[in-house]
């Protein structure tokens, strides 16, 4: 083996990390999680070739890319009827890649809890095994609908806090929680359900009807790791004030500023004796001033700060905000002459309640004891739990 004198060997590109995903639409869209996807510099898709800029929920570790599929691809259906507590489950993805082969897997296992960490019910915790790579892959039920996305592991590093070696503690976020995220994109998706007829699908025949729905995803020039199940921790922003990127504070405004920086709308507050936080939406780049705060509720477009005096007393809901999205039925519970922070406030308090809409225009709050399928409606902002 030489090299000739004046010439170059080309070395092949190698994937900073990798990860699963799966079509959600025949014509190119899929889904996967946020932190497989986040800081690429490029995202490849084998078979299907480079995907597109992702779209990114990084709150709840979301993310849709696109690729100019040449053939329609194999999208997978949500489920209709509740998650039950110790159903059969399957995920499918592509775990460690590089030193297990290069060919798709399948583990199977139960729903253990219908909560994540903290009771999060954003999530459903799984006993499937999960590896590195199995991330942003599905997770379906014996008929082949999707339940939720693989998104975590109890990491090590948790693990060795608490003292506790957990075996087998794994995560997926709700295909519910999917499904809003895709709303607010404007990808349409499937829904399905058992015929009362049909026998549930063998794992063997399970694995034939998904696996074309699952694809490897590899990342170039992203940061390495992989993720964990820890919650991410408060950053100081300085000058007393308590950072959460992806969060909406609730509480009293009495200022508006638009058109203005992050990084003005929090030296705003600094400068003010009145402001305990702000939250600054991203998308219209409107900074609101409180002169109290009581929760952070996760909203993918927002920003927040508060003021570390605050820090013992403000709750980290388990809430997530959408704008311009309802879920109709499960209302049990009505209030009127109402605001925003009552209404979350009333659900917050509340076992029952599941989610909350709120319509600023009648100043009306729904309070609801189930999900159902979201979908898109002017006016209305939904507090999910």
């Amino acid at each position: 083996m030489f090299a000739l004198s004046g010439f170059s060997v080309a070395q092949a590109e190698t994937p900073s990390s990798s990860g699963s995903g799966f079509a959600i639409t025949s014509d190119g869209w899929i889904l996967t999680n946020a932190h497989v996807v986040k800081d690429c510099r490029r995202i490849e898709v084998p078979g299907q070739g480079v995907a597109s800029v992702p779209r990114l929920d990084a709150a709840n570790d979301l993310a849709l890319i696109k690729v100019d599929a040449a053939r329609p691809l194999a999208p997978l259906q949500l489920r209709r009827a509740p998650i039950r507590l110790g159903e059969d489950i399957i995920a499918i993805g592509y775990p460690l890649s590089g030193l297990l082969s290069d060919s798709i897997k399948i583990t199977t296992g139960n729903v253990n809890a219908l909560a994540g960490l903290q009771n999060d019910t954003r999530f459903l915790q799984i006993s499937t095994p999960i590896q590195p790579g199995n991330s942003g892959g599905p997770v379906v039920d014996r008929d082949g609908f999707l339940l939720g996305i693989t998104t975590a592991t109890f990491s090590k590093k948790v693990a060795d806090e608490i003292g506790i070696t957990a075996q087998n503690v794994n995560f997926a976020i709700r295909a519910s929680v999917a499904d809003m995220f895709l709303q607010a994109q404007s990808v349409s998706v499937r829904f399905g359900e058992r015929a009362p007829e049909q026998a549930a699908l063998s794992t063997a025949d399970l694995a034939d009807k998904i696996a074309p729905s699952v694809f490897q995803i590899l990342c170039y020039g992203g940061a390495e790791g992989q993720p964990s199940a820890a919650a991410s921790s408060p950053q100081p922003a300085g000058a007393g004030l308590i950072e959460r990127t992806g969060y909406d504070a609730i509480g009293f405004d009495y200022q508006l500023i638009r058109e203005i920086s992050y990084a003005d709308c929090r030296a705003s507050c600094v400068g003010d004796s009145r402001c305990q936080a702000i939250t600054y939406n991203v998308k219209h780049k409107a900074c609101f001033l409180k002169n109290n705060v009581m929760a952070l509720i996760h909203n993918t477009d927002a920003q927040a700060a508060y003021s570390a005096a605050k820090a013992a007393s403000v709750i980290v809901s388990d809430f997530t905000s959408y704008s311009g999205i309802d879920m109709p039925g499960g209302d049990y519970g009505r209030l009127n002459q109402t605001t925003y922070l009552d209404c979350f406030v009333a659900c917050l308090g509340d076992n029952a309640c599941r989610a909350f809409a709120y319509i600023a225009k009648k100043k009306e709050c729904w309070l609801k004891e189930r999900l159902g399928s979201a979908e898109p409606k002017k006016g209305v902002d939904l507090g999910v739990k």
